[in-house]
């Protein structure tokens, strides 16, 4: 199966402008009207991997392959990292996590240990 950025022909690394410009290229190439299930498939890859937030979720729940390094050192520049605090940090990653993922996941493992 292929993965969202092999679908919309973009590296892991590529900009939200880059992949939006991939898009469009694809939709262009691939209307609706006549690729509706390519077309479905295109979109669902956008709209995966269109900005920092939903390719985080990605990276972290669908795609364990993922260098997840690049993904967070993207999220910091683009987050002032040099007055990022501890506090600040943990309130980065849970806008990025949908809250009861983040939630189940820490009860989880306290009930484990």
């Amino acid at each position: 199966m292929k993965t969202a950025y092999e679908i919309l022909d973009v590296s892991e690394q590529a900009s939200d402008n880059e992949i939006k410009q991939a898009y469009l290229q694809k939709v262009k190439q691939y209307p609706p009207d006549h690729h509706h299930n390519l077309f479905q498939q295109i979109h669902g890859a956008y709209q995966t991997i269109k900005d920092q937030k939903s390719r985080l979720n990605y990276e972290l729940f669908d795609y364990p392959e993922a260098d997840f390094n690049i993904l967070l050192d993207q999220a910091l520049v683009s987050s002032e990292a040099l007055t990022l605090s501890a506090d600040s940090f943990d309130k980065l990653l849970r806008a990025s996590i949908d809250d009861s993922i983040f939630q189940f996941s820490t009860t989880h493992k306290i009930n484990n240990t």
